[in-house]
């Protein structure tokens, strides 16, 4: 362990003595380090690293049964509990398709890989190059903790040293000025839409960026309003018990919740969802706006309440639950239509 990593673990141990319920992320942050760093000044105590073709570790996740999926951005965290289902890779690209756990994965981001185990959580936790936190694996009461002995033994690194190589940062996407795009092509190609999973392509045919394409939306196909408003949709889906599906990503993982959100706790600057196989935890002082999406496909306008931060990140998208071949739910419709518009 070199003396840097020494002066991290003694700094880190500093600062969770001091703030015992600070989150890993927000630590790193404020100590002006990655998480991925912080995670590994516990290697030979609470972390072990792992190596190898990630892609071939998930498809073993399986076998842990029972675990709770977290994926997070700045701005919201997404856990979901249940088992993985169906792993399979294209490339790069990856897809966990199961009734609870639902991922996109994007492994030219895993980077780095460790399994933790501190306070009695045990887990598996994957991080970019540059060190930010892409997805996480806890185990629950009911995993195969034997599993997960196993697959951590297989994928163990030989090397064990503190020491990370982190990446910089990536410098944020430049945005093209609305002067050089081609607008009016641009809104006949959101009109002419087939599928909503068309529409990142769209985005990139005409170098739009996904906020910016809210401004330049065909009139009536995005319209601004408030998280207050989103809550308002929250509030109702949880009285109805409508089923929507809740989308937050970053650059590696998109997780999405299919299902009932019932119980929304509000504490402090976050709005949560607190349902027994389901978490949601969103930073309500970080949404800087808010839009009611609509996307043609073949099987009828497809409606999405969107987040984006300041900075125009996108935190979270928002849909009633559907599937292709199907319409849209009009019960969905009609609550974003009463609430959000």
């Amino acid at each position: 362990m070199t003396t840097e990593t020494l002066d991290l673990k003694t700094l880190y141990a500093a600062f969770r003595a001091e703030n015992p319920k600070a989150r890993i992320r927000d630590a790193a942050a404020q100590l002006g380090v990655s998480e991925a760093e912080l995670v590994a000044t516990g290697l030979g105590e609470t972390a072990i690293r792992l190596d190898g073709d990630f892609r071939e570790l998930l498809k073993q996740v399986p076998s842990l049964g029972y675990v709770m999926a977290l994926t997070r951005n700045d701005s919201v965290v997404h856990e979901r509990k249940g088992d993985y289902q169906n792993v399979s890779f294209n490339g790069h690209v990856g897809l966990v398709l199961g009734e609870d756990i639902d991922l996109r994965l994007f492994m030219m981001h895993w980077k780095h890989g460790f399994a933790v185990s501190e306070n009695g959580r045990r887990s598996l936790q994957f991080f970019t190059g540059d060190g930010e936190a892409v997805h996480k694996i806890y185990l629950t009461d009911q995993s195969h903790e034997a599993a997960y002995d196993t697959l951590v033994a297989e994928f163990r690194a030989v090397d064990q040293s503190a020491h990370l190589t982190i990446d910089p940062k990536p410098e944020p996407a430049t945005e093209t000025p609305d002067s050089d795009i081609a607008v009016a092509d641009f809104q006949q190609a959101w009109r002419d839409l087939q599928d909503t999973h068309d529409f990142f392509g769209m985005l990139r045919t005409y170098k739009v960026s996904r906020l910016q394409a809210m401004y330049l939306a065909p009139e009536g196909f995005a319209v601004q309003t408030s998280f207050d408003k989103v809550k308002l949709v929250f509030k109702r889906v949880s009285e109805t018990g409508l089923p929507i599906m809740i989308f937050v990503g970053n650059r590696g993982c998109i997780q999405i919740h299919t299902g009932e959100v019932r119980k929304l706790v509000p504490m402090g600057p976050w709005f949560n969802v607190l349902d027994p196989a389901f978490n949601l935890h969103l930073r309500e002082d970080h949404v800087a706006s808010a839009w009611v999406v609509k996307k043609p496909t073949v099987d009828g306008i497809v409606t999405s309440l969107e987040l984006f931060d300041a900075a125009g990140n996108q935190i979270a998208l928002i849909f009633g639950k559907r599937k292709p071949g199907i319409p849209e739910q009009q019960d969905w419709r009609d609550v974003v239509a009463e609430l959000a518009e």
